[in-house]
């Protein structure tokens, strides 16, 4: 498939134009839908395709999307493809996603057009069911349409799960497509997870709300009263303390209380990042820094579970001993500085570029990495 790669900071997506005959080849619809005595199906969802599962979840338990409005939308979008003619009938782009790292390889002469590998699953649709659905049932009754209609498709590729549920709720965080209850009910999806997925969430949400957290109101929850600038997405924090959690959760499970474990893996947390706040000064939450940007929050989270597994006790005199451990960094504020700083600390994308904050400000430390044994960036 031709396509245009497009970069946008370490963000890295495609933009296409599918033929309309294809493209319905090429995703799979999670929701019924319904035409003129015609539906389409729902496909199974494997349980351990959690996006999936996450998005099906919202459209079978939102009002905005029960059978009887969907198939009246559908409908009015069919009306439209049959009586647009010099307007587009599809201006907007599909949103596609595929946990597939798709290759690119570029055209001669060109970096950002080429050829797209296409995913051997087929496509979940992050945006654009109802557009799908309908072109379905209209190619259905006007066959002869399909080689007029090119569809504008934007694909993600390789990404997590937390990706693409965040992509998910942005696009449909507006009043009229799912309430503001609904939506609180979508951030706190990894309560109906697995337990360490839980635990970890748990800690994420005292890293927002209590008040000794350095972070608090800074995690960007898509429905925090806060009018705080915030620094990092949840669920990006979320990976991060899910990964520590995960290589810990033997260890986790042989506690008597969970909570009052993951009260004790908060206290790690916050302590350390209460050590970094004393030792980045003003440096601290300062536009002109990269320090709480979400590329340094996310390696100082792994410098903080490094340094926890040789010295979080005893908790008492903690930030002190910390402080002084990170002491080192004081001396670093000018490489943090936002301008600059992406040529300072070169990489592929943020996942590089993380994994490289991340040795170099425990090396300055003098911490042994442990958490980057065997885990997943």
């Amino acid at each position: 498939m031709l396509a245009t790669r497009i970069r946008q900071k370490d963000g890295i997506f495609y933009f296409a134009s599918c033929p309309a005959g294809e493209i319905l080849n090429k995703v799979r619809f999670i929701s019924r839908f319904y035409g003129e005595g015609e539906q389409i199906a729902p496909q199974a969802v494997p349980q351990n395709d959690e996006i999936a599962q996450f998005i099906a979840r919202v459209e079978h338990t939102d009002q905005a999307f029960q059978r009887q409005i969907s198939r009246a939308k559908v409908r009015a979008l069919k009306n439209f493809y049959e009586m647009a003619v010099s307007q587009p009938p599809i201006p907007g782009t599909v949103l596609l996603f595929t946990a597939e790292t798709l290759r690119f390889t570029a055209l001669s002469g060109q970096d950002s057009v080429g050829h797209l590998q296409e995913p051997d699953e087929k496509y979940l649709i992050i945006d654009g069911q109802h557009r799908l659905a309908a072109l379905n049932f209209y190619l259905k009754e006007h066959p002869a349409e399909a080689g007029s209609i090119n569809v504008p498709c934007v694909i993600f590729d390789g990404r997590s799960e937390d990706f693409a549920a965040e992509m998910f709720v942005i696009i449909n965080s507006t009043p009229t497509r799912i309430n503001k209850s609904h939506l609180v009910d979508l951030y706190e999806r990894v309560s109906w997870a697995d337990p360490d997925k839980r635990f970890a969430a748990r800690m994420g949400e005292d890293l927002y709300s209590e008040g000794d957290s350095p972070l608090r109101y800074r995690i960007n929850r898509l429905g925090g009263r806060s009018l705080k600038d915030k620094w990092i997405l949840q669920a990006e924090l979320f990976n991060e303390l899910h990964r520590w959690v995960s290589a810990d959760w033997k260890k986790i499970q042989r506690a008597t209380n969970s909570y009052r474990e993951e009260e004790r893996y908060y206290g790690v947390i916050r302590d350390f990042l209460k050590a970094a706040q004393h030792v980045w000064g003003d440096a601290w939450g300062h536009d002109n820094y990269m320090v709480t940007k979400p590329v340094t929050l996310k390696a100082l989270v792994r410098v903080c579970v490094d340094l926890a597994r040789e010295d979080a006790e005893p908790a008492d005199g903690r930030v002190k001993r910390w402080t002084e451990r990170l002491a080192p960094w004081t001396e670093q504020r000018r490489a943090f500085r936002v301008e600059g700083f992406y040529e300072r600390f070169p990489a592929r994308g943020q996942i590089e570029r993380v994994s490289r904050i991340h040795r170099e400000l425990a090396k300055l430390a003098g911490i042994e990495l442990k958490s980057a044994k065997g885990a997943k960036s």
